[in-house]
């Protein structure tokens, strides 16, 4: 017996278009992983945070120089030095009071000094302006980490493209040096430099010009290693692609992700390096300032005066974990087994 049509009803699509519609638009690579990072909202914060940061350590070189924040009155240090926060409004912490040495109340130091100036973040224990002082050090220590960005990407990527890409004797020897370079503690070599060219920011850039792009080396050496024998690779190979090519077309962009993460979790340790260094008297020379000698500075004076160290400690506290939290959220969202959101 002939089945009659006209007793089936199609369910679903009602024609060949709608069997046809994608209901996701395509996304590339950079546009899927932008979303994936923007349901990251600490990443995301973190993220514009960090662009304040910069962009604010650029725009305040025109009203903040590095002379205004080592200058200090020399005939008036006694009634500028040691001046608590004081931000004008009646806040806790940020009146202007505090509770001097050997005393049981707190006072306004502003009005027994007679100082007319308000001192957003107060003094130091020689009057000068510690908010331009964290200002110069947040500039310090964002140049140090800017530096070691760049090495990664010029020496770590380019050593461990051709390490991964040559294979054989090459990659051994080059294995090898790798090996030495990462016995030498970063100590030994920042004190050899700081004898040689004295402490400062240039000899904590050369220790980490000689030591700091060892991890990128490795982690593009073993993406390498993995890329150059996918089947696109071998194709560029066959039509006579020559090997910059191939590792500036398809090598590091198909590591971009890998490399990006690897620069957000060396920023920080740079930063933390750098501080490290000026609180052990050796990293930048005196007066100037970084936020590691600003807490080093201040910390004998802790129990009488915690804001001179709390305000540097939290600046490198927030640009640190910014930078963390930013390249966690990057991790994941250049993670394609990141699960659907």
């Amino acid at each position: 017996m002939a089945a009659n049509t006209e007793d089936f009803v199609i369910v679903g699509a009602q024609s060949s278009d709608a069997n046809e519609h994608i209901s996701k638009p395509a996304l590339s690579f950079w546009q899927d992983a932008w979303r994936r990072l923007k349901l990251n909202k600490l990443a995301v914060v973190s993220m514009w945070f960090l662009v304040f940061i910069l962009g604010f350590a650029i725009i305040s070189n025109v009203f903040v120089k590095q002379s205004d924040a080592n200058s200090f009155d020399s005939d008036n240090v006694g009634k500028y030095k040691n001046l608590p926060p004081k931000s004008g409004l009646p806040i806790p912490g940020w009146n202007g009071k505090i509770k001097s040495p050997g005393s049981t109340e707190a006072t306004d130091s502003y009005s027994d000094n007679n100082v007319k100036q308000n001192f957003l973040f107060g003094t130091d224990n020689i009057g000068r302006s510690l908010g331009k002082r964290v200002i110069v050090g947040m500039r310090i220590s964002l140049l140090v980490a800017i530096s070691a960005t760049v090495i990664d990407l010029v020496i770590g990527v380019t050593y461990g493209v051709i390490s991964g890409w040559k294979g054989g004797w090459v990659d051994v020897v080059m294995q090898r040096i790798i090996e030495i370079l990462s016995s030498v503690p970063n100590l030994i070599v920042v004190t050899m430099f700081g004898l040689l060219l004295g402490n400062g920011v240039t000899s904590i850039i050369i220790a980490i010009a000689i030591t700091g792009w060892l991890s990128m080396a490795r982690q593009v050496r073993n993406m390498t290693l993995s890329l150059k024998e996918r089947d696109y690779i071998l194709a560029a190979k066959s039509l006579g692609e020559s090997s910059t090519k191939i590792a500036i077309k398809h090598l590091i962009p198909n590591m971009a992700g890998t490399i990006i993460v690897q620069i957000m979790m060396t920023v920080p340790s740079a930063i933390m390096f750098e501080a490290i260094l000026s609180a052990i008297n050796l990293g930048v020379k005196p007066p100037t300032a970084s936020l590691g000698s600003l807490i080093s500075d201040a910390q004998s004076m802790l129990q009488f005066y915690p804001y001179q160290v709390l305000i540097p400690s939290g600046m490198l506290v927030l640009i640190s974990l910014a930078f963390i939290l930013l390249g966690d959220g990057l991790r994941d969202a250049f993670d394609p087994r990141a699960s659907e959101a």
